[in-house]
């Protein structure tokens, strides 16, 4: 054997051998304001099925194994739901059913299902009306009929989070939606308490008077966020048991000035002190499956590090899967570090160095309709050439394949003389 080729057997080597190796490839394909899907303006239902149809085989092409969906953006619904209006980003108009009529979730979970995918139900667990200005909002959403559950804050209405009563409807959505579909996750992301606005303080004081808390108000927030992470891990399991829960949180946890158990970042914004969101807790307790924290820096940010924090994250799994979150939309945006083609391979190649993480989730679907710096060739050619499933969790019980035991997908869809009362 030639010198040139033992070299090109050395390089091929580590690449061979993980993608052996079971590992989560997701998308993360966002519907908010149509940022992934559907697309802006269609509203279509053959259009929209294409659309997805579209996005779904470019991303089987890359080697993707699994897509996580937003489902519910906004205290809102991309599915036949008996609790919340249709969104407004479906059919342009909050509470209009599609027409002819069609069962989104019902036919996304069949197409990913169909390519082997796995489908991840995306909520936002307390945003309810994206923009109090220009959102349509109709007269029996619950920001309407329980306008006490709610607080207004940067144009925005979310979830009150210490109020009981709005965190068991959030629960009663959640378990609606594993009961009626053959999803394989629920999924969460990192809008907790919401991202700080200069100057404005989270109107929540009188919440806090009222609950009588002995806890300073920012464990008093981080208890509120507890409680509803604690409910929705019993109640998706009562639901089916083989469902996965996992939460996509802000990448850093705590910096190390801030906690012995930091990272070695200088993050000025952090779950646990920002958004009242105390990842670990969840990870040590069992309440989730899997995290997928957002590690949108390149290798070498001077704030937040990429290759400290993806470490870190491994360093604290505390037996639940880690899919390392990669801003690759960061490739269309003037940022020279992410103008290098070699990002995205080394960011892959370093993670795959910890055996305590399982994979990678890309933010977000619409930017591989660029193929940046042909990463769509880098994945499909190099490290996700050859397929592999998602890594199974030993502590949940065995499902089958994906899509095994699928039911009809419109089973539990209404009638269609029942479409009418859905037009709020």
């Amino acid at each position: 054997m030639t010198r040139s080729l033992l070299l090109i057997v050395a390089l091929l080597l580590p690449v061979l051998f993980f993608a052996q190796t079971p590992e989560f490839r997701g998308v993360w394909i966002a519907t908010v304001d149509n940022i992934d899907w559907p697309p802006r303006g269609t509203n279509d239902p053959v259009r929209q099925q294409e659309d997805f149809i579209r996005q779904l085989d470019l991303h089987k092409k890359n080697g993707m194994n699994a897509v996580i969906v937003q489902v519910r953006p906004s205290a809102d619904a991309f599915y036949q739901s008996d609790f919340e209006p249709w969104s407004q980003w479906l059919t342009g108009v909050q509470g209009r059913a599609p027409f002819p009529y069609y069962d989104p979730l019902a036919f996304m979970v069949r197409e990913a299902h169909k390519r082997g995918m796995e489908f991840h139900a995306w909520l936002n667990p307390y945003r309810a009306n994206f923009n109090t200005n220009t959102a349509s909002i109709t007269k029996d959403h619950i920001t309407r009929t329980h306008p006490w559950w709610f607080v207004t804050y940067g144009g925005k209405k979310y979830f009150e989070p210490s109020n009981t009563g709005g965190q068991d409807f959030v629960v009663k959505v959640v378990r609606d939606i594993v009961r009626r579909y053959d999803i394989d996750a629920i999924h969460m992301d990192d809008y907790f308490y919401p991202y700080r606005i200069p100057g404005k303080e989270f109107p929540d004081a009188a919440a806090y008077l009222r609950s009588g808390s002995t806890l300073d108000k920012a464990d008093w927030r981080r208890s509120n966020t507890d409680s509803i992470i604690s409910k929705l891990s019993v109640a998706i399991k009562l639901e089916k048991s083989w469902v996965k829960f996992g939460i996509s949180p802000f990448g850093v946890w705590r910096n190390i000035t801030q906690d012995p158990d930091g990272s070695r970042t200088k993050a000025g914004t952090t779950n646990y002190d920002d958004l009242y969101a105390d990842i670990l807790l969840w990870l040590e307790n069992k309440w989730i499956d899997y995290v997928a924290p957002q590690l949108y820096w390149e290798i070498g940010h001077r704030l937040a590090d990429y290759r400290e924090l993806v470490e870190w994250w491994a360093n604290h799994a505390f037996g639940r899967h880690v899919y390392i979150g990669h801003g690759i939309y960061r490739a269309t945006e003037n940022s020279l570090p992410w103008k290098r083609p070699e990002e995205l391979p080394d960011q892959i190649r370093l993670l795959r160095s910890y055996p305590t993480i399982q994979g990678s989730a890309f933010y977000s679907s619409r930017t591989f309709s660029f193929n940046p710096n042909g990463w769509n060739d880098t994945l499909r050619n190099n490290y996700y050439r050859v397929p592999v499933t998602v890594p199974v969790m030993e502590w949940l019980p065995e499902h089958g394949p994906v899509g095994a035991t699928q039911p009809s997908p419109f089973k539990a869809v209404m009638k269609p003389a029942d479409h009418a009362r859905q037009g709020r």
